[in-house]
């Protein structure tokens, strides 16, 4: 079984910068490490525009920043898709819809990828 994940890496890729809070937060552009710290604590969940400036501070891909929330999401995002899947099941062979269900498949197939 994969271990859990957490919702956020910022706190220790901050720490591995050797930055402070409010250093990060200028660098984000807001008024002080109190953003910081509650995006750390995950109290919320940060703005697009927030994630990607965390991802062009700490050069790490937001998805591995919020590989917990990350997760999450793709399994969502995978459990709608089998449900989409057994929804387009008995429509008609034609090009598009056999574009459709392989693009699904390949969505579905991240789930038994992430479990191994």
């Amino acid at each position: 079984m994969p271990s859990p994940q957490l919702p956020n890496y910022l706190r220790c890729n901050r720490k591995r910068l050797a930055l402070s809070q409010d250093e990060v937060a200028f660098l984000l552009g807001v008024q002080s490490g109190a953003k910081v710290c509650r995006d750390e604590r995950f109290v919320r969940e940060p703005s697009l525009k927030t994630a990607l400036a965390y991802e062009a501070i700490f050069e790490k891909p937001a998805r591995e920043l919020f590989n917990g929330l990350y997760q999450e999401i793709e399994q969502e995002v995978v459990d709608r898709a089998k449900k989409l899947a057994r929804k387009m099941d008995h429509l008609n062979p034609t090009r598009q819809n056999t574009r459709k269900l392989q693009v699904i498949a390949k969505i579905v197939g991240r789930s038994n990828a992430t479990i191994n």
